[in-house]
C-alpha cells in the first residue's frame, strides 16, 4: 500500500472511494473529484456532521457525494476510536448503513477483519445521522466534566440526549428502524463517543480554560478537528428553521454554550427542567 496526498490521484481508479474528512471540506474534495472518477465507483461515507440547506435544513453527507459525484454512497458508524482501531488492541464494531443487500455482503466482508466486525443494515440514513447527533451529546457530557459535576448530570445528558436522537430522526428523517438505535452506529457509539472521543475531552477543556474550540483543536488534536460544536450550529440552524427548538431542549442550550450565548452552567438547569421529561415514543420508526 502507498499512500499519497492528493485525492484525485487516490481516487481515480478506485472501485471503491472511501470518504473520511472533516464534513466542513467535503464540498471542495466532491469539486476536484467530480467527473474525474470510475462512473461505476462506490462510495463510502464514514464523516460525520451535515451540511446546511439554503433557505432551512439540511442535508446528510452520503446524499451530498452522491448528488455531485455521481454514484451511490453508503456509510459506515460505529463505536470505536480510530487509534484503537489502529492499534488493534481490541475488538471494534461498526455499523455499514447499505440498502442493498448484496452488495451490503460484499462490502461488509471488505471491511470486517479479526479486530474490526462490521454488521449491515438497510436503514442508512438512521446510520448516518447517529453519527453526527452523537457528537453533540458528547459535546454535553464534556462540559459537565469541565464543571466537575457529578456523574448524575452526565448519566441524564445521555438519556436525554439519546431521546432527542431518536426523536430527531423520527419526526425529520421517517421511515427508519428503531432497532438501528441500538447498533454499534447507536446508542454504543454514543457510550464511548461520551466517554473516550475528542469532543468530549475539548468540551471539558473549553469549560475549565476559557479558551476557545479552535485554540484547542490547534492544542489538542494535533490536526484533527471537532465535529460537536459545528453539528450543534447545523442542528440548531435546521431547528430554528423549523421552530422547534423547544422540542429539543438539550441540543439547543448545547449549541448556546458552544458560541457563546449561555454560561456552561446553562446545561445544568436545562437537565434538572428535563430530567422527568417522559420517554419519547416515535411515531414514523418502525418497530
Amino acid at each position: 500500500m502507498v499512500a499519497v496526498s492528493d485525492a484525485l490521484d487516490a481516487a481515480k481508479h478506485a472501485d471503491i472511494i472511501v470518504f473520511v474528512v472533516p464534513h466542513q471540506f467535503v464540498d471542495n474534495l466532491c469539486k476536484s473529484l467530480a467527473g474525474r472518477i470510475r462512473p461505476n465507483a462506490i462510495g463510502i461515507s464514514l464523516i460525520k456532521g451535515f451540511d446546511i440547506k439554503t433557505g432551512g435544513g439540511i442535508e446528510l453527507i452520503s446524499h451530498i457525494i452522491s448528488t455531485k459525484l455521481l454514484i451511490p454512497c453508503h456509510v459506515l458508524m460505529g463505536a470505536n476510536i480510530a487509534g484503537e482501531v489502529a492499534a488493534e488492541k481490541f475488538v471494534c464494531t461498526s455499523t455499514l448503513g447499505c440498502k442493498y443487500k448484496a452488495r451490503g455482503s460484499f462490502l461488509k466482508d471488505l471491511f470486517n477483519t479479526p479486530h474490526l466486525k462490521i454488521t449491515v443494515v438497510a436503514d442508512e440514513d438512521t446510520v448516518e445521522v447517529c453519527g453526527a447527533l452523537k457528537n453533540i451529546v458528547a459535546t454535553g457530557v464534556g462540559f459537565i466534566d469541565g464543571l466537575e459535576e457529578n456523574n448524575r448530570y452526565k448519566e441524564a445528558v445521555l438519556r436525554l440526549g439519546f431521546m432527542e436522537m431518536v426523536q430527531f430522526v423520527d419526526v425529520f428523517f421517517p421511515g427508519g428502524n428503531i432497532s438501528t438505535f441500538f447498533e454499534s452506529c447507536g446508542i454504543e457509539d454514543l457510550i464511548v463517543t461520551s466517554f473516550a472521543g475528542r469532543n468530549r475531552k475539548c468540551s471539558a477543556a473549553f469549560v475549565k480554560t476559557g479558551k476557545t474550540f479552535k485554540e484547542l483543536e490547534n492544542e489538542m488534536l494535533n490536526g484533527q478537528k471537532l465535529q460537536g460544536p459545528p453539528t450543534a450550529v447545523e442542528v440548531a440552524y435546521m431547528l430554528n428553521s423549523k421552530d422547534m427548538t423547544n422540542k429539543f431542549p438539550l441540543f439547543t442550550v448545547i449549541h448556546q454554550i458552544c458560541t457563546g450565548k449561555k454560561p456552561a452552567k446553562a446545561l445544568l438547569k436545562c437537565v434538572d427542567d428535563n430530567i422527568a421529561r417522559r420517554v419519547y415514543l416515535p411515531k414514523n420508526l418502525i418497530p
